[in-house]
């Protein structure tokens, strides 16, 4: 049986009794190349002065046919590949956020916000536009091209007076123009929205990337911009968020990981302001926010999923991908399911019981570590890693 692919939707995964006889519920997909810490063998910690091929709890990854992009969270900074990686441990060609490939800690070591970053987490490159969320900064930064030059300093700044703020909610009340960890960004349609993790919701410009200063038009997961409280301060629901913090989607439908409920949320067609989500992956109801840390799991139970992706890669079929991240596991699905069913295959893990850190063995290969962020486009998936302080890039055979 060595091989075989089983789709859970139609049969539950055979049980695993020995190597010869395990069934493979990875439906092809394999690593390719891993980026940062070395592996196999057992948890690299990362050096006290990193390099350009080393990384501290990466949370947020980006790829297309030009760039990798990664947030190298713990070293409050994000490197670029040009081009696609194409061996194991290759150094970046640029560092954003430090002055060099060996310089670590907040705001460049000291050096100030202006060039500097804290916690950065959901990177995305747009229409020629590199875009990154500086969480604990309370901040988007925008590069009007993907830079060439470390140290570059970005050309704009969103939800902060000036390049030099920092505080959240820009020191004030919570608003339609001001942020509070941001961390996951998404263009769907016409809209530029962003996962404001701190004040519970989801924000979008309609039309694109705004001007800075200009508030939001849709306000998401809140009965008004001035609230921000977990599950709109009440039970959990439709319309509400606990930790939203990843974003994707295509022109008829907006995902977001809603990681603090264990759950990922639809809206289809998009909404131009706020509403219920009519669309529901991780929990058996909208009024359901369990969390499945024992016994067996499931292919549509997850466990702080704070990553959601859609193939943008166009031409292909829709797929989806989840980070399934206290799972230590990636959930993958041929479609994008408006039924809650379970995924069609899983990675890291031998089955879909499974859910052990580098399945409670070595690192290897094909384990995870607590997995952030994810990006999936054609026939490829990044995964930021984070327990292992690297990304992985599997590839479908």
């Amino acid at each position: 049986m060595t091989g075989l692919t089983v789709r859970t939707s139609l049969l539950p995964p055979a049980p695993r009794t020995d190597s010869a006889a395990a069934v493979d519920l990875s439906g092809g997909w394999e690593p390719e190349v891993w980026l940062g810490a070395p592996a196999p063998g057992g948890l690299a910690l990362p050096p006290a002065n990193p390099t350009l091929a080393w990384m501290y709890s990466p949370r947020g990854v980006f790829f297309d046919a030009h760039h990798l992009v990664v947030a190298d969270s713990g070293n409050h900074r994000v490197l670029i590949w040009h081009g696609r990686p194409a061996h194991d441990e290759q150094p970046a060609d640029v560092v954003l956020g430090q002055p060099d490939g060996t310089t670590e800690g907040r705001a460049a070591a000291g050096r100030g916000p202006e060039n500097g970053m804290n916690l950065p987490t959901g990177v995305l490159v747009h229409d020629g536009r590199l875009i990154v969320a500086d969480a604990w900064h309370h901040r988007i930064l925008v590069w009007h091209t993907v830079p060439e030059t470390d140290w570059t300093p970005p050309d704009l700044v969103l939800g902060q007076p000036d390049s030099s703020a920092v505080e959240p909610n820009m020191g004030g009340e919570c608003s339609a123009s001001s942020l509070y960890w941001p961390f996951g960004m998404a263009f769907i349609g016409s809209v530029f929205w962003v996962a404001d993790t701190g004040n519970r919701r989801v924000l979008g410009w309609n039309g694109g990337l705004p001007e800075p200063g200009r508030p939001a038009d849709i306000v998401l997961g809140q009965p008004d911009p001035a609230s921000r409280e977990e599950n709109r301060g009440d039970q959990v629901g439709p319309a509400s968020f606990r930790w939203p913090h990843s974003i994707s989607g295509r022109d008829d439908l907006l995902l977001v990981a809603d990681a603090g409920d264990h759950r990922v949320l639809g809206w289809s067609p998009l909404p131009g302001g706020d509403r219920p989500a009519d669309r529901l992956l991780g929990q058996p109801d909208f009024a359901t926010a369990s969390e499945w840390p024992y016994g067996p799991q499931r292919g549509n139970r997850f466990r702080f999923p704070y990553g959601v992706s859609m193939d943008t890669a166009g031409g292909g079929p829709d797929r989806l991908a989840v980070a399934d991240t206290a799972n230590n596991r990636v959930l993958l699905w041929d479609g994008v399911p408006a039924d809650g069913r379970a995924a069609d295959y899983v990675l890291a893990q031998p089955t879909f019981e499974a859910n052990g850190e580098n399945r409670w063995s070595a690192v290897t290969h094909d384990s995870l570590c607590w997995p952030y962020g994810l990006w999936l486009h054609g026939d490829r998936v990044a995964v930021a890693d984070s327990g292992n302080n690297r990304v992985i890039i599997w590839r479908r055979r």
